[in-house]
């Protein structure tokens, strides 16, 4: 063990909101930042590329490449759940949309014991962070350091599947996140200049000179020490080297879903009948550890289409290297684009009073193996994905052992409930119906999946538990609130330890409608600022 560091504040996790945290708690010069981080630098050249997302989608030594165990109501499959293992998290790895979900996502976490969080209350953390394209607005923030601009391919399938929506009753958004979330258009994403904006290009390496900063790479973090119940520091492994860092304030956990609360359980804190089966000693028995688990669910719809508006040609072979020689000469070119090209909030329940399924269009259909990896297609293809976005199913996750080098066990428990399953068949049907709309309709040569032999409610769900897949959105599971289940009050700290806190997208007490990556940020802005109120206090 080499000799004890001493820092006002232990960040684990450089994650979407870590880095956050680390660029707001380094301002102040008096306070001194330690930034843990399990993985390497973010210096892949992929993780710059908007279209490099593919590259590091599979496991790697910048990917966790996670696997749920065997889902019960997904035929047994294990589902992939990648998560970014660098600087930035899955921020570096993500699709890049930029999506805040819905005002009533917020409100109802304030209705759950979380005052403070509502959507009038949020917003401004939007706001901060944001350097807008269109400028600053009531609800948009410029000059902040995230970017946060308009799609730069104008592509044909995209524009012919916005119209044919329109046609089918959805109404033209032009900014999803203004709080009117129904409709069709295309969504923002976290992209300059040709290049991605994860929060460590946006808020870390502008900061990494200041004095009072230190970020260290390849760290596992093992166990946040304790003196009775407060946190005093965190042991972690460097190459191989013990460590110790002590901190005189706060120790934050920005893991992320599965590392947050599988950090929390290694320290003894969590469910103690769990805990005790591990042979971990319980310091408090905090039965919402790792409970509350979300995730939004996806399922492709593929069709075969005229080679005109698919990009599955322009995207392989010879002709993907003369899209490298566009990108690298001027950024310009196919390589611009990201994982969604055009998207549709749609209400499809018998219940919905607003949008339940997101659709994600893109102008390519390809196909994602077990192991993570991703192939388009040889035929000219199109897919829109449909994307549960308020499940009912909650899931868990469990230690595996008592080492922090063994993943943890992840329950998703998804489609455990007749909704969701109704939910999911209904937003397959609108994208169907849309697919056979006009003027999309006219370049349309076949369905490939499901194929129109799919027509009956269990045939829609046979495909559906047959290629169902995550979207990569997982929450909730060191959730604030103040029932028996909360594992954090409503400033985000952990009941009944004093010093520590969670901040990342495991507070989130309820999914978001609509992509996770934002929210994150926001909630990294929010904690930052109640951590140096309360260090005024």
């Amino acid at each position: 063990m080499t000799p004890t560091e001493q820092y006002d504040y232990i960040i684990v996790g450089a994650g979407s909101a870590g880095c956050v945290l680390a660029n707001r708690l380094s301002e102040d010069p008096s306070k001194t930042v330690l930034l843990l981080e399990a993985g390497p630098e973010d210096r892949s050249m992929w993780m710059k590329i908007p279209a490099g997302t593919t590259k590091v989608f599979r496991p790697s030594a910048v990917n966790w490449g996670y696997f749920t165990e065997p889902e019960p109501n997904l035929r047994g499959r294990q589902i992939y759940w990648p998560r970014g293992r660098t600087l930035g998290g899955s921020s570096s790895i993500n699709g890049m949309v930029y999506l805040r979900g819905h005002p009533e996502d917020y409100d109802q976490w304030a209705r759950l014991g979380n005052p403070g969080w509502g959507w009038n209350d949020v917003v401004p953390y939007f706001r901060r962070s944001e350097d807008q394209q269109h400028g600053a607005s009531a609800l948009h923030g410029a000059g902040g350091p995230l970017a946060v601009s308009d799609p730069v391919i104008d592509d044909p399938a995209g524009r012919l599947f916005i119209e044919s929506a329109i046609n089918t009753g959805s109404p033209l958004r032009k900014d999803f996140n203004d709080g009117v979330q129904e409709g069709v258009g295309r969504a923002q994403v976290t992209v300059r200049d040709g290049r991605r904006s994860s929060t460590s290009v946006a808020f870390l390496h502008p900061v990494r000179g200041r004095a009072n900063l230190h970020v260290a790479v390849e760290a596992l973090a093992e166990k946040v020490v304790l003196e009775g119940r407060r946190a005093t520091g965190v042991r972690y492994s460097q190459r191989g080297v013990g460590k110790l860092a002590t901190a005189r304030c706060e120790v934050i956990l920005c893991g992320g879903v599965i590392n947050s609360p599988q950090l929390l359980m290694l320290s003894g804190i969590g469910p103690a009948a769990h805990l005790r089966e591990h042979g971990i000693d319980v310091a408090l028995d905090l039965p919402g550890v790792g409970e509350n688990l979300q995730d939004h669910l996806y399922v492709y719809y593929v069709a075969k289409c005229e080679k005109s508006i698919s990009l599955n040609h322009k995207l392989s072979g010879p002709n993907l290297y003369v899209e490298a020689m566009k990108y690298f000469a001027n950024r310009s070119g196919y390589l611009n684009i990201g994982a969604v090209q055009a998207t549709a909030f749609a209400r499809v329940g018998p219940q919905a009073t607003r949008p339940d399924v997101e659709v994600s269009f893109r102008p390519m259909s390809l196909n994602i193996s077990k192991k993570g990896d991703i192939a388009l297609d040889s035929f000219p293809g199109i897919n829109a994905s449909c994307s549960l976005l308020r499940p009912q199913a909650r899931g868990r996750i469990r230690l595996a052992s008592a080492n922090p080098r063994d993943y943890p066990r992840i329950h998703a428990n998804y489609l455990d409930n007749a909704e969701d399953l109704q939910v999911m068949r209904e937003g397959l049907r609108w994208i169907r119906k849309t697919f056979e709309t006009e003027p999309l309709s006219r370049f349309i040569r076949s369905e490939h999946a499901p194929g129109k032999a799919v027509q009956s409610d269990s045939e829609w769900e046979d495909f559906i538990r047959d290629s169902a897949q995550s979207v990569y959105h997982p929450v909730g599971t060191c959730a604030m609130g103040s029932d028996g289940m909360a594992v954090l009050d409503h400033e985000l700290r952990v009941r009944g330890i004093d010093g520590l806190r969670v901040v990342d997208a495991s507070v989130m007490p309820r999914i978001t409608s609509s992509n996770t990556n934002a929210p994150a940020i926001m909630i990294g802005e929010k904690g930052a600022d109640m951590i140096r109120t309360a260090a005024r206090r």
